[in-house]
């Protein structure tokens, strides 16, 4: 594949698709090849990493929200030369921890998986949105519309591939250690799920990481405030090595 400069690899979260980008990539679109990486039924980080790559230029931007900041750190751990620049909206950088804490998290994310597979990915969805979304966005019918319709694209084999890979997540703070490209750090002021002290640490974490704080905002940030994110991503794309 020919090197593009001008191409931005975009990772969706849990359960997302191309729509949850999609007014980054209305406004990107002109200048910006936008490249948004679908993971199959893909059950681990590395190999969401490993088909995103496959669908890449040589050289890109990266951008990943949630999940895919995750996936997004994979492709830095195996393919750093090809990341020319890195953002990592609402996501988090820790392995999921031993003991109790680890179990309740386990529980917390069958449960849901069980929802989806007695009454539907949408019912599902419902109950997920209440802590994605900024409180004051839960009556916005467009918005939950947009992200329910998201949710129901998938089915519960992919929630369950894609529950597994955030189970047995690694560490990425190796990683993160070693960024050396310019990287954007991006987090809803009221993310209740990745919240801004965690991304506070990622951003002391990577060499010279630009942090951007979107105010009333929870975990949808794209979504919930596409203006704010498509402007701190403008900005970082734009900047000078």
């Amino acid at each position: 594949m020919s090197r593009n400069p001008h191409a931005l690899v975009l990772l969706p979260g849990l359960l997302c698709d191309r729509a949850v980008w999609e007014p980054q990539i209305a406004a990107l679109s002109g200048r910006y090849d936008c490249i948004v990486a679908d993971y199959g039924a893909a059950d681990s980080l590395a190999s969401m990493a490993k088909s995103a790559l496959e669908s890449a230029p040589s050289r890109f931007s990266l951008a990943g929200h949630s999940m895919g900041g995750r996936v997004a750190l994979e492709i830095l751990r195996n393919a750093p030369q090809r990341v020319a620049r890195l953002a990592l909206l609402d996501t988090g950088h820790q392995a999921r921890p031993e003991g109790e804490a680890g179990e309740a998290e386990a529980a917390k994310r069958y449960r849901l998986l069980d929802i989806a597979l007695s009454q539907g990915m949408r019912v599902m969805g419902r109950e997920w949105l209440r802590g994605m979304v900024h409180p004051d966005r839960l009556q916005d019918e467009a918005l939950i519309e947009c992200i329910l319709a998201m949710i129901a694209r998938k089915t519960p084999g992919i929630f369950a591939a894609q529950i597994r890979a955030l189970l047995d997540r690694p560490s990425a703070e190796p990683v993160m250690r070693a960024v050396r490209c310019r990287t954007l750090v991006l987090c809803g002021r009221q993310d209740g799920w990745s919240p801004l002290a965690r991304h506070e640490e990622i951003a002391r974490m990577i060499t010279g990481a630009r942090l951007a704080v979107i105010e009333d905002s929870g975990h949808m940030t794209t979504l919930e405030r596409p203006q704010a994110v498509t402007a701190a991503l403008e900005g970082w794309l734009a900047a000078a090595d």
